[in-house]
């Protein structure tokens, strides 16, 4: 459909449904990306896979997104889904209340809405330290901007090892995107979220990677994505 050709990989947890597959756009090593495939399985949506590089394959990125970002979520009609926020409204919406992973309305929409927040800007904070350290020359690294990121990167984190993360607590959107964080910001920069520094965190991410939709979608052990020139790694 957009010239993806080899790079899409069809969902296996959902063979079969091949009829109605949508398409995901991006690489499971970005966290965003991450818990949008996670929240497909979760809530029962085939998909495939597209697997372009925003760096490699940035301008062919481009006619999906015009801003050549990840994820998009390509539905079945042709119309594409841009920004994950997006995806994971139009995904609840389409399930409705009784299913969706954000609540409806109320008091428990905002103590999902919190945790999210937290932890997505967490994770972008990461990411753009990581950009900063793989992507630009050396001589060009601004410590201090990087320094900043990682102190707002560190607040999201101890705000969220504050949470209540209830084991007994059916699985929410707020659970997934902080799960997905977790696994990204240790692998990028493990200094900020070592093992042991936040038990209830270590917990909430061992009961979310112990399920086969955490399983079957777990990005490689790369803190960047594929595609990356080998001299900026």
């Amino acid at each position: 459909m957009f010239g993806v050709g080899s790079n899409i990989q069809r969902s296996a947890a959902m063979a079969g449904l091949e009829d109605e597959q949508m398409i995901l756009v991006g690489q499971y090593s970005s966290p965003i990306v991450w818990r949008v495939a996670v929240s497909l399985r979760v809530l029962g949506y085939p998909y495939e896979h597209d697997t372009r590089s925003v760096f490699r394959d940035f301008d062919s990125m481009k006619h999906t997104n015009p801003v050549g970002r990840i994820p998009s979520l390509v539905l079945d009609d042709g119309e594409v889904l841009i920004d994950s926020a997006a995806i994971l409204d139009w995904l609840d919406e389409t399930v409705g209340p009784a299913r969706a992973l954000i609540p409806w309305a109320g008091f428990e929409r905002r103590r999902v809405l919190r945790p999210i927040a937290l932890a997505t800007g967490a994770a972008d904070k990461t990411v753009t330290c990581a950009y900063e350290r793989i992507v630009r020359p050396e001589q060009w690294r601004w410590q201090e901007w990087m320094a900043r990121c990682r102190k707002q990167a560190e607040g999201g984190i101890m705000a969220l090892a504050a949470e209540p993360w209830s084991a007994t607590v059916g699985l929410d959107q707020a659970q997934i995107t902080t799960a997905c964080m977790i696994r990204y910001v240790q692998l990028a920069d493990p200094e900020l979220l070592p093992r042991g520094r936040y038990p209830s965190l270590d917990s909430l991410s061992q009961r979310c990677e112990d399920r086969p939709e955490f399983q079957a979608t777990c990005p490689p052990d790369l803190p960047y994505p594929r595609g990356l020139p080998p001299t900026s790694r």
